[in-house]
């Protein structure tokens, strides 16, 4: 009697967060195709902007007083573990294999067709569709909904494979830092150099990241370096950590419930980890963010008091990413006092830390969805002739309800957080209502990221000033 009271609850739960996403959508007309500045206009809200945001955070907060109500610990535990385990070892040699040499060849083609191919349009060039629309969206929006296809295909692990390893000890204290400023800084690059419009400057990019990806892995070991040190193995792995499908320590392909393996304590290990998963949720924001009228016009009044546009552009992005650490710690400091625990703060820093991917995984469908969308058909193109690409291919337009499907990502993945965040709590402390009251500051974290991300949702979008386009 006791689960299906769980379960009825649980039913409940569903069907009540049904109307709340329903009553949002009912509110806003229309809203951005893209947040990147990928379209010159975007929708604009019918509702007064405060009545949007505060309805989003409704949502996160209604779903968070909801998911409060299922405190029956072994319900959860056993929601979080159930999994369905298959193994092949033949199919996993052969896809293996194959996944290497298209990783590989992608590669040395991206490289050839960088320097050799046309130079004018960027989105005609079959370097940069990969690397945007393949990598950046479509691969990394597998790794959250299905699992995580990189280790396979990456190709800097491949030839790293081959290579001889000095094997060097890692040192403890380094953590993921490399991945981290790693990221920060390729962000940076794509923001200030032509990357999108100019496949050479790309291929620059991807060379050095070649060479310096190479090093790490022949000093360290490829296993070490692509596990920590590596900023695309490890943003894979965080995101793939989303999606259902994994494979376990023995090598077995398991089936979970998407998002539940967040609740696992071997996600994220150390702050430097954490300081990644961070990251990757003010990415999206900070890109968002600088192609709006509030980034334009911070930006403008910077550079109008005699900063470089360079240095400004990496001081918004230093600056806000210490903001959102910030916000974070302080989060993590108030559920310690909250939850009258001896657990350290670094502890619950770390163990709180993976929602922060569901958070990020919303973000990107909003970012990257309609994008990847919009381009599959010049990709497709730039395929069939990739030295003699299409200069006029066909783009495809989004409809004016694709508005709907971001704010349901960005609303789905903060839901899922709250989820996360609530088994994680009902697994660190016994008591029931210390559970609860531990999950207050990190609830209230998650809808600020809410309004902020549904805001620049909200906002016209534009090129990001004083840089190429």
């Amino acid at each position: 009697m006791r689960w299906r009271s769980v379960a009825v609850r649980r039913t409940g739960l569903v069907l009540i967060l049904s109307v709340l996403a329903l009553s949002v959508a009912a509110g806003i007309t229309s809203a951005s195709n893209v947040v990147t500045g990928l379209s010159e206009t975007r929708g604009d809200v019918s509702v007064p902007t405060w009545l949007y945001l505060a309805t989003g955070a409704g949502v996160v907060g209604a779903s968070a007083l909801l998911t409060m109500m299922v405190t029956d610990q072994e319900f959860v535990a056993d929601i979080h573990h159930q999994s369905v385990g298959f193994s092949s070892d033949t199919v996993a040699r052969t896809v293996t294999i194959i996944g290497r040499a298209i990783g590989v060849l992608a590669l040395v083609g991206l490289l050839i067709v960088g320097v050799y191919g046309p130079q004018g349009i960027g989105l005609t060039s079959l370097t940069v569709l990969v690397t945007f629309v393949v990598v950046r969206a479509i691969l990394t929006m597998t790794a959250y909904t299905v699992g995580n296809p990189w280790p396979i295909l990456n190709p800097w692990r491949t030839i790293a494979t081959v290579l001889p390893s000095r094997n060097a000890p890692y040192p403890s204290w380094l953590g993921s830092w490399p991945a981290v400023a790693a990221l920060l800084l390729f962000v940076w690059v794509e923001v200030i150099l032509p990357v999108i419009s100019s496949p050479l400057h790309l291929t620059a990019v991807i060379g050095v990241y070649t060479l310096l990806t190479l090093t790490g892995a022949v000093l360290f070991s490829p296993e070490t370096w692509f596990r920590r040190g590596d900023p695309l193995s490890v943003w894979f792995r965080l995101y793939g950590a989303v999606g259902p499908l994994y494979r376990d320590d023995t090598g077995t392909l398991r089936l979970r419930w998407p998002g539940t393996r967040l609740g696992d304590d071997d996600v994220i290990t150390d702050l430097s980890v954490v300081a990644f998963a961070i990251v990757l949720v003010w990415e999206l924001t900070y890109s968002g963010f600088i192609v709006t009228p509030p980034g334009i016009w911070t930006i403008e009044t910077l550079v109008g008091i005699g900063l470089p546009p360079a240095l400004v552009y990496l001081l918004l992005l230093l600056v806000g990413y210490a903001g959102f650490c910030w916000m974070y710690w302080r989060a993590a400091k108030w559920t310690r006092t909250r939850a009258d625990t001896f657990l350290s703060r670094r502890y619950l820093a770390i163990r709180y830390a993976p929602p922060l991917l569901a958070i990020a995984a919303g973000y990107h469908v909003a970012h990257y969805l309609g994008f990847a969308i919009s381009l599959w058909p010049t990709l497709l193109s730039a395929l069939s002739a990739p030295l003699n690409p299409d200069p006029n291919p066909t783009q495809l337009a989004l409809t004016p309800w694709f508005g709907y499907v971001e704010i349901a990502g960005i609303l789905i993945g903060h839901v899922i957080a709250v989820w996360i965040a609530h088994a994680v709590s009902l697994e660190l402390f016994p008591g029931k209502l210390q559970a609860i009251r531990s999950q207050y500051p990190f609830i209230i974290v998650m809808i600020v990221f809410t309004m902020v991300s549904l805001y620049l949702v909200s906002l016209p979008a534009f090129e990001p000033p004083y840089v190429q386009s």
